[in-house]
C-alpha cells in the first residue's frame, strides 16, 4: 500500500473527506508553525540583546499564546476527527469486504476463519494509519514546504543545510520500511494462522471432548501464540530501531543548521532576532517527515491488512441475472453436463453431471467422498457458477431460464439449505427456528417431534427461551443439526437442500432424516438429498451418482423400493 493509496481513497467515502479536512488543517497548522516561530524570536531577541524589558514585549507574548492555543486546538480537532474517520472507513471497509467475499462464492482465497481474522483484528489495526500516519504525512506535505520557504526567505545557507540533510531521512525511512512491512505480512499470516486453528479447535471442540482429545490441540495453538509474539516483537524491535535511527538523523541536522547560525552570529554575519527565527524552524521542518518514518512502522499492520481487503475487492464477482425466478413448484431444475474446476487437484468435481430435479420430487446424490456432491449442490443453490454445463429452469408452459441469467436474490428466497455445519444466529432456540417467521406453536411442536428437537429442548430449563451464542454456541454439532433441519420444515421455501444431513446425528440420524424427507414430500416441497447412507438413498424417488473427472454423464437410478 501506497503512501495514500488511491483504492482507500476511491472506496471509503469518509477517508476522502477526512484527506480534505486534513490538509485545510495542515495549512492551517503551516501557518500557525511560522507565526509561533516568528512571535517567539520577537519576543526573545529583544530581551535578550537588552533593548526591551519583558514588559516591552507583553503584547507580542500575548499573541504568541493566541498562536499556540489555536495550534493546540486544530491538534486536537485533527485528533477528534481522526478517530471518527478512522472508525467509519473500517466499518465501511469490513461491510465491503464481507458484502464482497458472500458474492464471489463459497470458493475463494481469505475463506472461512482467515477472512474472520481480516475483517476483525486485521483492518482494526487501520486506525494508527488515519489518527497518526496520515495526519502526519499531510504536515509532512504542508508544514515541511512552508517552513523551508520561509527559512529560504531568512537565511539561504541554513535553508541549503536542511535542503541537504531533509533528503536522508525519507531514505533511511525507506530503508528501514521495507524491512518493517516484510514483519507486519508475516505478522498478520501468523495472526491469521492462529485464527484458524482457534477457530477451528473450539467448532470441533464438542467433538474433541466426545473422544477425549480435547487437550491435543493445545500444543499447537500454544506454538503458533508464541510464533505470534516473536513476529510482533521482531516488528516492535525493527520499529524501535527505525525510531532510533530517524531522531538520531534530524537531530544532527538541526546541530549544524545550529551551528552554522552560531558561527554567523558570532562573527556578526547574522541577526539574533533573525538567528533565533531559523532556530526554531528548523526542528519543525524535519519534525512532520520524522514523524511519518516513526507513525509508518505502527500502522504497518493495517496497511497489510489494507492491502489483503483491496486484493479481495478487486476480484472480480460471478455476473448476476436480472431475471425474476419462475415459480418452483412448477419449474424443472435441469443440469446439463455441468463441471466444476476443484481447487488445488486440476480435475472436475462433478465431472459431466446431468441432472433434473422435477417439482415435488426427492432427488439424491450419490457417490464416494471428493466427487463433488456438495459442489453440485452449491451449484443449484446459485452458489457456484459452473466451469463446464448450465443449470436451466423449466416452468411449466413457458420457455426455460437459464439460472445465470436469474436475480439471485428471487432465487434465494424459494430455496432454503442445510448444509453439513449449519449457522446459527445467536437468539434464542424459538427465533433460531422461526427463523423471522411468524410460527404457530402448534406447528413448531410438530416439528420438533419429527426432528428430535423437542428432547433437546425439553432439557434446557429455559425451553424455547434457551439463549444460544455466535454460531450456535451452547449446542452440540448434532443439536444444531436439528435446529437447521426444524427450520427447513417450517419454511415455505419450495426447494429444499439437505446437504448430510445426518452427518452429525447420533444412531437414529437416519430416522430423523427419513421422517424429515416424508414431511417434506407430504408437503409437495422439492428435495435435494445429499447422503452416503443406503437406507437415506433408499428415500429419493431419484438417485444419481456423482462422479468426479469423468468423461460419461452421470446416471440416474430409479428408486429402489
Amino acid at each position: 500500500m501506497r503512501p495514500l493509496d488511491p483504492r482507500l481513497l476511491r472506496r471509503a467515502r469518509d477517508a476522502r473527506r477526512y484527506v480534505l479536512l486534513t490538509a485545510a488543517l495542515g495549512g492551517l497548522t503551516a501557518a500557525l508553525v511560522v507565526a509561533q516561530a516568528m512571535l517567539l524570536a520577537r519576543a526573545l531577541a529583544p530581551v535578550v540583546e537588552g533593548t526591551a524589558a519583558w514588559g516591552d514585549v507583553a503584547g507580542v507574548i500575548g499573541w504568541l499564546a493566541l498562536v499556540v492555543a489555536a495550534r493546540a486546538l486544530a491538534v486536537g480537532l485533527q485528533e477528534r476527527w481522526a478517530h471518527r474517520a478512522a472508525n467509519r472507513t473500517i466499518a465501511d471497509l469490513r461491510g465491503q469486504v464481507l458484502r464482497h467475499a458472500v458474492a464471489l462464492g463459497p470458493r475463494r482465497d481469505g475463506e472461512g476463519p482467515a477472512l474472520a481474522t481480516l475483517v476483525t483484528r486485521g483492518l482494526d489495526a487501520l486506525e494508527p494509519y488515519f489518527v497518526r500516519y496520515l495526519p502526519q504525512l499531510v504536515l509532512a506535505a504542508t508544514v515541511t514546504p512552508a517552513t523551508l520557504a520561509v527559512v529560504l526567505g531568512l537565511d539561504w545557507i541554513a535553508a541549503a543545510t536542511i535542503a541537504f540533510t531533509l533528503p536522508l531521512v525519507p531514505v533511511f525511512m525507506w530503508l528501514v520500511g521495507v524491512a518493517t512491512q516484510t514483519y507486519a505480512q508475516r505478522r498478520l499470516v501468523v495472526l491469521q494462522r492462529l485464527g484458524d486453528q482457534v477457530l477451528d479447535l473450539l467448532a470441533g471442540l464438542p467433538t474433541l471432548r466426545a473422544f477425549g482429545r480435547e487437550r491435543g490441540p493445545a500444543e499447537r495453538v500454544r506454538a503458533l501464540g508464541e510464533a505470534h509474539a516473536r513476529a510482533t516483537m521482531s516488528t516492535l524491535r525493527v520499529a524501535f530501531l527505525s525510531g532510533m535511527v530517524l531522531e538520531l538523523l534530524t537531530t544532527l541536522s538541526v546541530a549544524l543548521v545550529a551551528v552554522g547560525v552560531g558561527f554567523r552570529l558570532v562573527h556578526g554575519d547574522l541577526d539574533l532576532l533573525t538567528g533565533l527565527t531559523v532556530l526554531v524552524l528548523a526542528p519543525e521542518v524535519f519534525a512532520p517527515v520524522r514523524q511519518v518514518g516513526t507513525h509508518f512502522h505502527a500502522s504497518s499492520d493495517g496497511v497489510a491488512a489494507a492491502e489483503q481487503a483491496f486484493d479481495l475487492l478487486e476480484r472480480p464477482t460471478p455476473p448476476s441475472g436480472t431475471l425474476a425466478a419462475p415459480d418452483l413448484r412448477t419449474t424443472s431444475v435441469a443440469l446439463s453436463g455441468v463441471g466444476v474446476v476443484a481447487p488445488g487437484r486440476g480435475a472436475l468435481a462433478p465431472a459431466g453431471l446431468d441432472l433434473d430435479v422435477r417439482p415435488g420430487s426427492v432427488v439424491a446424490l450419490a457417490g464416494p467422498n471428493g466427487v463433488g456432491k456438495t459442489t453440485a449442490a452449491l451449484v443449484v443453490l446459485g452458489l457456484l457458477t459452473p466451469d463446464q454445463g448450465r443449470v436451466v429452469l423449466q416452468p411449466a408452459g413457458a420457455p426455460p431460464v437459464d439460472l445465470a441469467d436469474v436475480d439471485r436474490t428471487s432465487w434465494w428466497a424459494q430455496t432454503a439449505w442445510v448444509p453439513q455445519r449449519p449457522t446459527l444466529l445467536p437468539g434464542s432456540l424459538a427465533a433460531a427456528v422461526a427463523a423471522d417467521r411468524e410460527v404457530a406453536p402448534d406447528a413448531r411442536a410438530r416439528a420438533a417431534r419429527l426432528t428430535g428437537l423437542d428432547e433437546v429442548v425439553a432439557a434446557r430449563e429455559d425451553g424455547w427461551s434457551h439463549v444460544l451464542g455466535h454460531g450456535g454456541a451452547g449446542l452440540s454439532l448434532g443439536e444444531r443439526q436439528r435446529v437447521a433441519l426444524t427450520r427447513a420444515l417450517l419454511g415455505d421455501e419450495q426447494l429444499v437442500v439437505l446437504d448430510e444431513p445426518s452427518a452429525h446425528l447420533d444412531h437414529d440420524g437416519a430416522a430423523v432424516v427419513h421422517r424429515v424427507v416424508d414431511e417434506l414430500r407430504r408437503q409437495g416441497r422439492t428435495v435435494l438429498l445429499v447422503a452416503h447412507r443406503r437406507e437415506l438413498l433408499a428415500t429419493a424417488d431419484v438417485v444419481v451418482t456423482v462422479g468426479a473427472s469423468a468423461t460419461e454423464p452421470a446416471r440416474e437410478e430409479g428408486r429402489d423400493d
